[in-house]
């Protein structure tokens, strides 16, 4: 408990740092949401210019500290901000509806990765010198291959060549979103090339790793001593050898979790995929400081979230890591 205790802690500390960074950036740049309006729009009169200043925060006149705490105020009550690329939308509802995308695409393609790429390690090192440790060298250059070259691949071969598979958005166009199998059919069709091309491209990584700790780890003593006493190579192998192996894994793949709000940016732009990759990168071309603010610090509590729970499976995965200091 001592050793949670430590890490929630600093993690604590974190979420503070994070927040007070996303806080003073936006005032220390040129320009705010107001100009980024106005820009756009011609002939705004004095009258409307004020109530955007009002409505945007810009001009306040109160000092630095209490802004800071409305700041606060406002993120614990999920205000943050209003749009300008999309006014009169609320961040928190642009938000709100792109990250299921997401979470539903991103996420599922982040496990499947994992667990396909830590099983097949597990099976390279067992078996060293095979047909699937031979493999490895291509699985890992897909891995060290542009994200946006590989994704132009697979919609040349299986969208337009083929045709088995639809790209571009993340539903058939004249479908209302909701709980229907129309729906649902049109966009398990639509993520299925970009999952394919997640997978593809960090499939090699979680193999290659788990394969050297999994090397390591059956040339250790108590593996001998499982196989004299006649258990089977499937227990032993998963058991004693997979079970102590996977733990260094545990910290990437929280923190792989905890990135996969940020989306996966190339592949959300190339596919058109409405997610928060995608968002974000409307955000920055059209100046959208409000909304970019707010994706910022949903990205940056995910992450320590990701990493506090990585921390924790870690100390209960690992007896040891409790004894150890936490800074």
């Amino acid at each position: 408990m001592r050793f949670i205790a430590r890490r929630l802690a600093f993690y604590v500390a974190a979420v503070w740092a994070a927040v007070t960074v996303n806080f003073l950036i936006p005032r220390v740049m040129p320009g705010n949401a107001v100009d980024a309006i106005l820009g756009k729009f011609q002939n705004l009169t004095p009258a409307v210019v004020k109530a955007l200043e009002i409505q945007f925060g810009v001009g306040h006149k109160g000092s630095l500290v209490s802004q800071y705490f409305q700041y606060w105020n406002n993120v614990l009550h999920f205000n943050l901000g209003i749009s300008t690329s999309q006014y009169p939308t609320h961040v928190s509802t642009i938000i709100g509806q792109t990250l299921p995308w997401t979470l539903a695409l991103v996420g599922v393609a982040t496990v499947l990765s994992f667990a396909i790429g830590t099983l097949l390690g597990v099976l390279a090192a067992w078996r060293r010198g095979g047909w699937l440790d031979r493999a490895l060298p291509a699985l890992t250059l897909l891995q060290a291959t542009p994200y946006f070259f590989l994704a132009l691949l697979v919609i040349y071969l299986f969208a337009i060549k083929l045709q088995w598979l639809p790209y571009g958005q993340g539903y058939a166009l004249g479908l209302s979103p909701g709980l229907n199998w129309a729906f649902i059919h049109s966009a398990i069709q639509h993520s299925i090339l970009p999952a394919l091309t997640i997978i593809a491209t960090s499939i090699g990584g979680w193999m290659l790793q788990m394969r050297n700790v999994m090397l390591t780890t059956i040339s250790e003593d108590y593996i001998l001593v499982a196989q004299a006493k006649g258990l089977s190579t499937r227990r032993v192998m998963f058991t004693y050898g997979a079970r102590n192996a996977i733990l260094p894994n545990i910290a990437g793949f929280a923190l792989s979790l905890g990135f996969v709000v940020a989306g996966a940016l190339v592949m959300e732009i190339v596919f058109s995929y409405p997610g928060v990759g995608l968002t974000l990168y409307n955000a920055v071309t059209s100046n959208d400081y409000p909304l970019l603010q707010g994706i910022f610090l949903v990205i940056s509590l995910t992450v320590l979230t990701a990493s506090l729970l990585a921390d924790i499976a870690y100390a209960f995965a690992d007896p040891r890591a409790r004894s150890r200091s936490a800074f």
